[in-house]
This record gives structure tokens, sequence and C-alpha cells, in this order.
């Protein structure tokens, strides 16, 4: 079983963590993944947008001409959506974008997501990760210690932290997500997760108490 190395603040090694992919996941299956990031985005997509149709822009909708006898192609209004300043033929509406996956599949692929991680070698564990009170400057300086900047990253803590979400919600391209709340997209998006051995516990104790078929 492959062995993690568990560090603590300054870097340093202060143990070990058995862990394999299969401990989340029996296999990764790429479209599952897909499936659930696209369900992810298309749900963040506000739907605001909007043209106006030939009812709605300003203009006379008088006749511009008549039918015949100008030689020019007949033309009704202003309004006409072959003409300049006119409606969009085919106008766009605001939309709800947003759909669900059913649950078993959303839960199976964030453990296939975080499986990757394991096996991709983009797991990083630290022993603890307490703050006294919010401190940007040391939240940096611990990711620089583990060799986690430069890089997206995500922190994952055993329930929510506030003071370390509040030490690293002004660093660029880190995120900090409770490790109850993870999801696919997260973790994907992420180059590197951060991980405290606690979470890691609550999670592989997680997986591990659900069966872990595709249609788990």
């Amino acid at each position: 079983m492959p062995k993690l190395t568990i560090h603590d603040r300054k870097g340093n090694k202060v143990g070990t963590y058995d862990v394999e992919p299969t401990d989340f996941a029996p296999s990764i299956n790429k479209q599952l993944l897909h499936d659930a990031v696209v369900m992810y985005q298309a749900n963040q997509r506000q739907g605001t947008h909007k043209t106006k149709t030939r009812a709605e822009v300003s203009g006379s909708r008088k006749k511009m001409y008549r039918q015949k006898g100008t030689g020019n192609a007949r033309a009704g209004h202003k309004r006409s959506g072959v003409r300049r300043g006119g409606g969009h033929i085919h106008a766009i509406s605001p939309r709800d974008y947003s759909y669900r996956m059913p649950k078993k599949a959303l839960r199976l692929a964030t453990r296939m997501a975080f499986a990757s991680k394991v096996r991709d070698n983009e797991l990083v564990i630290i022993d603890d990760m307490k703050f006294d009170a919010p401190k940007t400057s040391d939240m940096a300086l611990l990711i620089k210690n583990l060799g986690c900047d430069g890089a997206s990253l995500l922190v994952a803590t055993n329930g929510l932290d506030v003071n370390v979400y509040k030490s690293a919600r002004n660093i660029q391209k880190v995120d900090v997500s409770p490790a109850a709340d993870l999801n696919a997209l997260s973790l994907l998006a992420a180059r590197r997760v951060l991980v405290t051995k606690a979470a890691l516990d609550a999670l592989k104790a997680s997986a591990a108490a659900k069966p872990k078929t595709a249609d788990a």
C-alpha cells in the first residue's frame, strides 16, 4: 500500500499515511467525471443573456414605403430583423441552465476525483492547520513550506475552520473547503490538494461506509 508523507507546518516529515486510490473508488470513470464537471459549470451560469425581438426595439412600425412601384424589394417597418437596428429574428431570452444528476452519481464522482489526486501524487497531507487568528502571511508561509505555492491549490479541512478560510481567501489561486463539501469540480480544478490528516481520515471513513460501485 502506498504511503504518503505527513508534513508539519514547516514542511518537515512527521509521519506517513497509508492510502491508495481504491480506498475511495475502485476505478476512475472519465465520462462520469466529465458529466459531473459539466453539470457544476452549467449550474454556475447566470443565464441573464437577452436580446430584443422586433416588438421590443424602438422605431416606427409604419411601412417604410409602398409595396409596389418603387423598384425596391418590398419591406415592412424599421424593426424588421433584416434591417440594421432591427430586432433579432431568433432573440435570446434569459434561461436557467441548471440541472441535477443523481446524488449517488455525484458522490461517486467526488470519490473518483479524490482518488485521481491520490493516484497522480497531487495530494499533500499536513498534520494540523490551526490558526489562533486569521493571518494571510502565516498561511502563505505554510503553503510555501509545503511546496504548494505557484499553482492552484485546494485546502481541505475537517469541518468549517473560519481562521483557515480567512487566512487563505486573499491568496491568489487558493481555495478552502470543508472536506464534507468537496465535489468533483473543486477537486479537479485545483492542481494540488492540501488536506489535514483529520480531514483525510474523515474522507476515508466516509468512502469506506459507502459501496464503491458504479451505482453508488
